[in-house]
């Protein structure tokens, strides 16, 4: 007998490997998944904050000015600070409501307009003046820094008391729409 011919039939061919499903997947593309998921909701959330929460742009870079101008009252010229000041105000008053209403304002009447919209009841009227006479006034007249510096903390009220409430806009919009929300039949809302 030969060797060829007392081999077993047992042997068998040679096979490649099996195919590799597509799923499920392995772990490790599990974590690309999540990890590209992670960044699209990151990348989602920051453009609703920045379209739907304008209060986190206009509010905190009204702060920074209104800061920077602070600092600024000490080493500059009163009246270049107020006249900043007037300019920044009319700044902050047209992202806060519309522009064509803030953009025409001037005189006794800006002043007005910002008294009648500051829930913190600062005399806009009757303190608010160095804002429209500083800018125009001569080197010769001088502006005491206690009244900018009063103006800027009142501004920075303003800016404060015009924050959204914290209840939510939605809240606020359901409240006006069931105006008898939260209190008890027969009683009246103060």
């Amino acid at each position: 007998m030969t060797p060829v011919e007392s081999m077993p039939d047992t042997l068998r061919d040679i096979h490649g490997l099996d195919a590799i499903p597509w799923w499920p997947l392995a772990a490790g593309w599990w974590y690309v998944i999540a990890f590209i998921a992670l960044i699209a909701a990151l990348i989602a959330a920051s453009y609703w904050l920045m379209r739907y929460a304008p209060w986190l742009g206009w509010r905190r870079d009204a702060h920074r000015q209104l800061r920077a101008l602070k600092k600024a009252l000490s080493k500059e010229d009163p009246r270049e600070v107020a006249g900043r000041l007037s300019e920044l105000l009319r700044r902050i008053a047209m992202a806060r409501s519309d522009r064509r209403t803030a953009a025409g304002l001037t005189g006794e009447n800006w002043l007005h307009w910002l008294a009648e919209r500051d829930s913190s009841n600062f005399d806009w009227v009757g303190r608010g003046g160095v804002l429209l006479q500083a800018p125009y006034m001569p080197p010769e007249m001088a502006v005491q820094p206690t009244e900018v510096a009063a103006l800027i903390r009142a501004a920075m009220r303003w800016i404060d008391a015009t924050q959204p409430s914290r209840k939510g806009k939605w809240l606020a919009s359901l409240r006006s729409m069931v105006p008898a929300m939260g209190r008890k039949r027969g009683t009246a809302r103060v």
